[in-house]
C-alpha cells in the first residue's frame, strides 16, 4: 500500500473515532433530556428553553471530553511508546524497541516494526563501527611499532652497514604497508558511502586486462609464474579506473599465494546473456571452507604467515566495486589446489 493510503487509513481511523464519540455523546443527551422531559422532574414550560439547552450543552461538552480524552489516550498511547523510545535511542541506547501486536491501526503496527528494524540496523552499524575502529587501530599498530624499533635500532653506532642496509630496507617496507592500509581504508569508506558509480566509459575490457598483467609482470615473473589467457573482445561500460582495481587486487592475490613454477589462469567470456564473467583461477595454496566465508571481511587474512604482505582490505574492495558496478563475486577453493574468483558483471 502507498504512503498515501495508510495516512488516509490513519485519518479515516482517526475521524471515525471522532465521529463515534460525537454521535454516542448525542444519542446520550437526547436520551437524556428525553427522560427529564416525560419524568416531570423539569416544568419546561416554567424552565426557560435557553437554559435547559444550556445544561444539555454544557453536559454534552464535558461527557464529549472525556469519553474523547479516553480513547485518544488508547489511540496515543503507541506514538507515546514510539516517542519514548526515540528519546532513548538518541542516548545511544540501540536495544530500544516499540510493541506492535496489540495494535489496531495497521500504520501504527508498520511504523513500530519499521522503528524496531532501524533501530536493530543503527545497532548493528554501530557494532560494526566499533571493530572497526579496534581492527584499524590493530593494523596502524604493527607497522608503527616496527618503524619505531628499526629506526630505534639504526641508532646504535657500532652497526655493520649490511645491517643498517637491512634495518633501513624494513623500515621502507613497513612505511609503504602503512601507506597502503592509509590508502585502501580512505577508498574503502569513501566506496561504502555512495550508491552510484560515475565517470563511466566505454573501454576495452581484455585490453584493461592484459594492462593489469603488465603492471604486475614484476610479481609472476619472479616466480616464473605460468600464464594462461583466454580473453575474448569485450567492450565494457563502467569506471574504468574502479575495474582497474578490481583486477589488480585479485591477480595480486593470485600471484602472492601461488609457488614458483605454478600457473595463473585468466579468462573473460561473454556469456551472451547480458552478462560478462570474468575467471582469475591459481594453483596456490587454496584455502578452507572456514576461510573462504569469511575472505571479503575487511582486515580478515586466513593466512597469517602473510600477513606482512597485505592489509585485508584487497578483497572487501573487490566486491564493493563489483556490487556497486551491479555485479557479484565468488570464489571456489581447495586446499592445496588453489582457488577460482569469478566476477560476473552485467552488460
Amino acid at each position: 500500500m502507498s504512503r498515501r493510503g495508510k495516512s488516509r487509513n490513519l485519518w479515516g481511523a482517526l475521524v471515525l473515532s471522532v465521529f463515534l464519540i460525537l454521535l454516542c455523546n448525542g444519542i446520550l443527551m437526547f436520551g437524556l433530556s428525553m427522560l427529564i422531559v416525560k419524568s416531570g422532574l423539569i416544568d419546561v414550560g416554567r424552565f426557560h428553553i435557553f437554559w435547559l439547552v444550556s445544561v444539555l450543552l454544557l453536559a454534552s461538552v464535558l461527557t464529549g471530553t472525556a469519553i474523547t480524552a479516553i480513547v485518544g489516550r488508547k489511540l496515543l498511547a503507541p506514538i507515546n511508546d514510539l516517542s519514548d523510545a526515540a528519546k532513548r535511542v538518541a542516548k545511544g541506547d540501540f536495544g530500544a524497541r516499540v510493541a506492535y501486536e496489540d495494535h489496531k491501526v495497521d500504520v501504527i503496527g508498520e511504523m513500530a516494526v519499521n522503528f524496531n528494524s532501524m533501530v536493530h540496523e543503527l545497532g548493528s552499524m554501530e557494532t560494526l563501527r566499533n571493530d572497526f575502529i579496534v581492527n584499524v587501530s590493530h593494523e596502524f599498530k604493527t607497522p608503527i611499532a616496527a618503524i619505531e624499533g628499526y629506526a630505534t635500532l639504526m641508532q646504535d653506532q657500532e652497526l655493520t652497514p649490511e645491517e643498517r642496509a637491512d634495518y633501513s630496507r624494513l623500515i621502507i617496507e613497513s612505511t609503504r604497508q602503512l601507506s597502503s592500509l592509509s590508502s585502501n581504508i580512505l577508498k574503502l569508506a569513501k566506496l561504502e558511502n555512495q550508491e552510484i558509480v560515475g565517470g563511466k566509459t566505454e573501454f576495452a575490457l581484455d585490453e584493461q586486462l592484459r594492462q593489469a598483467l603488465l603492471l604486475l609482470e614484476a610479481q609472476w615473473n619472479d616466480k616464473r609464474i605460468n600464464l594462461d589467457l583466454t580473453l575474448e573482445p569485450v567492450v565494457y561500460y563502467g569506471n574504468e579506473e574502479l575495474l582497474m582495481q578490481v583486477w589488480l587486487n585479485l591477480l595480486v592475490n593470485a600471484f602472492k599465494f601461488t609457488d614458483n613454477g605454478g600457473e595463473v589462469a585468466v579468462s573473460l567470456l561473454d556469456t551472451g546473456a547480458d552478462i560478462i564473467m570474468v575467471q582469475i583461477s591459481d594453483s596456490g595454496t587454496g584455502m578452507t571452507e572456514e576461510v573462504m566465508k569469511r575472505i571479503f571481511e575487511k582486515f580478515y587474512q586466513g593466512d597469517k604467515s602473510r600477513s606482512a604482505e597485505g592489509n585485508g582490505l584487497g578483497l572487501p574492495l573487490v566486491r564493493r566495486i563489483v556490487e556497486l558496478s551491479g555485479g557479484s563475486v565468488s570464489v571456489e577453493s581447495t586446499p592445496g589446489k588453489g582457488s577460482v574468483f569469478t566476477v560476473r558483471l552485467p552488460v
